[in-house]
């Protein structure tokens, strides 16, 4: 792990945002790609994983995101948690606003549940972009950190933007198979579900870059871009994730999803950030 910490921190910020961004997207296409292995998906593991993938989320908002945005926030008293309440509340609303429109369906979800503005699009495209809204906080959050190590900022560190890459990175391998098995379970071909399943990850490049390059222009911006990207996952986890979890009996199951990733990505920035 030294020697990856050491690479990250000899390249350029903003491309160490990329690499690390097209980790958790290949992590995402190595978990669709046991569709061509497995014949089916217990009910039980989806949930758990989904789970997982919950608690990565809660523990990366807190330990990577707001704490160290609101440790490098001038002032004191209620001054200092102000860049952290309005950045949280910001991405929040964003997401609330990308779930009111763009339409999509959940995993565990009936056909019609669908979400967004009506629309004629297949139930296989709807459930992956359900997926990409999840994606799009992720990218922006490692984005972000790596950010803030382009300009400086102390409490932002590689070792705290790899952890935070990892974290995602493990979390959407599960992630990927939560894609391709209910789409290859509707009658899509595995090639088409494997497809399907790393293409929801595709958006976390993009914003990953994005969060890094506007952070590098408007450093000032920072402690907001870490809460926005936090309130984002938030908002994912709470609206989406934790209800896909508890629509069958295994709810037990994914909580303790949730207590292992929460306890896997804190354990990943202490120990690394």
């Amino acid at each position: 792990m030294d020697a990856v910490i050491e690479f990250f921190e000899s390249i350029d910020p903003v491309m160490g945002a990329l690499l690390a961004s097209l980790f958790t997207w290949v992590v995402t296409a190595a978990g669709a790609s046991l569709v061509f292995l497995l014949r089916g998906m217990n009910r039980a593991l989806l949930d758990g994983m989904l789970g997982f993938t919950g608690g990565v989320m809660v523990a990366a908002s807190f330990w990577s995101l707001l704490a160290p945005g609101i440790e490098m926030s001038e002032g004191e008293g209620f001054i200092k948690v102000i860049p952290a309440v309005v950045g949280f509340s910001l991405g929040a609303l964003f997401i609330f606003g990308l779930d009111k429109v763009l339409p999509h369906l959940h995993i565990n979800f009936k056909e019609d549940e669908k979400e967004g503005v009506k629309t004629p699009w297949r139930r296989t495209t709807l459930l992956v972009l359900a997926i990409t809204l999840h994606n799009i906080p992720e990218g922006l959050a490692v984005g972000v950190l790596f950010g803030g190590v382009a300009v400086g900022i102390p409490e932002a560190t590689i070792g705290g933007a790899v952890a935070l890459a990892l974290g995602i990175g493990i979390q959407n391998f599960p992630e990927g198979l939560a894609v391709s098995m209910p789409l290859r379970r509707h009658g899509v071909s595995k090639l088409k579900s494997f497809w399907y399943g790393q293409l929801s990850a595709t958006v976390e490049p993009i914003a990953a870059v994005v969060g890094a390059v506007a952070v590098t222009f408007f450093q000032p911006v920072l402690p907001y871009a870490l809460a926005f990207a936090a309130g984002a996952m938030i908002f994912v986890v709470v609206e989406e994730v934790i209800p896909e979890t508890q629509r069958d009996k295994y709810t037990d199951v994914a909580t303790l999803g949730f207590i292992g990733g929460f306890i896997v990505m804190m354990t990943l920035d202490v120990g690394l950030g």
